[in-house]
């Protein structure tokens, strides 16, 4: 266990408070996180859970110990946006009989989730403890674990789903309690724009839990006929799984606490017959870019891996850690607008902290119990970044401020490579800055003199002693 000087709290949606956290086993402390669809590559908004989880799981790591943390991280690779996918790209095979669509769905998915996860390594994050995939969910299982099927069996047994229509619904007004985590009441969901209206259904907030596959659609056999599950049930049967019936924490982001997690619950309580899921419910707040919504259609939809490959934000590559940072710089619970300027600002941080870190000897320090403190109180990020600059500031050759300013980087998920200055960004740079001196944009070329000394480049003026001509030096500050 840790020495932090405070306990661990979370804020729980479940009940809209802050609270102390307290396992339920501390030798095995268990999370869940839905992770990515992978019908196509993983989106900059699909990084924040994936980054904000991993700061959890990295500080339940140092509070309980490596060993006595369980992290599940789950990827769905069974969607009707998967099999779209898989026909689009291998429809010729499919049609000629070369290739089944439940294979070409194997190649969609292989190929966006080693893409996955090879982004979320770049984004300094960890491996979760467990990784399973949901079609290796759906049926009865060698090794006795609960998969979807059975589960589906026994909420029809215990009187919370029916068969209908080809369908197996879950019905809501068996569950009382239905509706807990997002505050909705059963008696408000009336059929209309958010609720499908279908005779088949008791209620009109009854939802599936499994459907019936046409021949064109993956499928497996089962009680009810050749079909394919809902999307709540996967995860309901992977954290069982390999969690439990009740677990510490689950978490994901806000969009999913209706209906998915809502619908989680409701399947995982009445399936098991147990009065919780799991204890503390975390979700991490919305993100826009350039302070408009996310969207295809406004042309600013970006992939993780155009932000790390491309130069199609703000004209130019950007490290994971630079990412990671401006994810985090914003507590994980409010809104994020993800802009260029942001960026700017996490590198110009990353750079005086790693200035900072390169004083340290070469054996880290310890991270300090400020950070710790800091963490442990529903993740406040900025709480803890503001220790990290203080530490940058007193960090000199080898002494005690710059080892914790380092263990600190590295217990965070930041590369503490030395900070070399990219002396190519720099030439191009000052090369701007002459042609706005030369135009007389003195406000341009004072912005981009500030923006160099944010960075530890300070600029110094003079004229070539043989041509007369304005030349512009420069040297590293620390």
């Amino acid at each position: 266990m840790s020495d932090a000087s405070q306990g661990l709290r979370l804020y729980n949606t479940l009940t809209r408070t802050k609270e102390d956290f307290v396992p339920i086993d501390p030798l095995n402390v268990r999370m869940y996180v839905c992770g990515p669809t992978v019908y196509d590559f993983a989106h900059i908004g699909n990084a924040r859970p994936v980054i904000v989880f991993d700061v959890l799981f990295r500080l339940l790591r140092h509070l309980y110990g490596q060993t006595h943390v369980t992290y599940v991280r789950n990827i769905t690779d069974v969607d009707d946006k998967i099999n779209a996918r898989a026909l689009r790209d291998f429809g010729g095979e499919i049609a000629s009989g070369t290739l089944s669509l439940n294979e070409a769905i194997r190649r969609v998915t292989e190929k966006t989730a080693d893409q996955f996860h090879s982004d979320v390594a770049v984004l300094g994050c960890l491996e979760p403890t467990v990784e399973p995939r949901a079609t290796e969910f759906v049926e009865p299982r060698a090794d006795g674990k609960v998969d979807m099927i059975t589960l589906i069996q026994s909420l029809i047994e215990r009187g919370h789903a029916y068969v209908a229509a080809g369908e197996v619904l879950f019905d809501t007004a068996s569950m009382p309690g239905y509706g807990q985590l997002s505050k909705r009441n059963l008696d408000e969901q009336q059929a209309g724009a958010r609720v499908a209206v279908d005779a088949h259904k008791k209620n009109p907030g009854d939802f599936v839990l499994w459907k019936l596959s046409s021949p064109e659609e993956p499928g497996w056999n089962s009680p009810w006929g050749r079909g394919r599950p809902g999307w709540h049930i996967e995860c309901s049967a992977m954290s069982a799984a390999y969690l439990g019936e009740v677990f510490d924490i689950h978490g994901g982001g806000l969009d999913l606490i209706f209906p998915h997690h809502e619908n989680e619950i409701a399947q995982s309580r009445c399936a098991h017959g147990t009065e919780m899921m799991a204890n503390i419910w975390m979700h991490n707040g919305f993100l826009q870019v350039e302070g408009q919504k996310m969207s295809k259609s406004l042309g600013n939809f970006y992939s993780i891996n155009e932000l790390l490959e491309t130069e199609t934000f703000g004209g130019r590559k950007w490290p994971g850690e630079v990412l990671r940072l401006a994810m985090l710089m914003t507590h994980y619970r409010e809104p994020i607008d993800f802009s260029v300027r942001k960026l700017e600002e996490a590198e110009n941080t990353l750079r005086k902290w790693k200035r900072g870190a390169d004083l340290a000897p070469t054996a880290a320090g310890q991270v300090p119990v400020e950070i710790i403190d800091a963490l442990s109180d529903d993740l406040a990020t900025y709480a803890t970044f503001q220790i990290l600059t203080q530490l940058a500031g007193e960090a000199v050759d080898g002494n005690d401020a710059a080892a914790s300013l380092k263990a600190s980087l590295l217990f965070l998920g930041f590369d503490v490579a030395s900070a070399k200055v990219d002396e190519g960004h720099v030439a191009k740079a000052i090369a701007k800055r002459l042609a706005f001196i030369a135009a007389k944009n003195w406000a341009e070329a004072d912005r981009i003199r500030d923006d160099l000394l944010a960075q530890g480049i300070q600029l110094k003026d003079g004229k070539d002693p043989v041509t007369g001509e304005r030349i512009t030096t420069w040297e590293v500050k620390r």
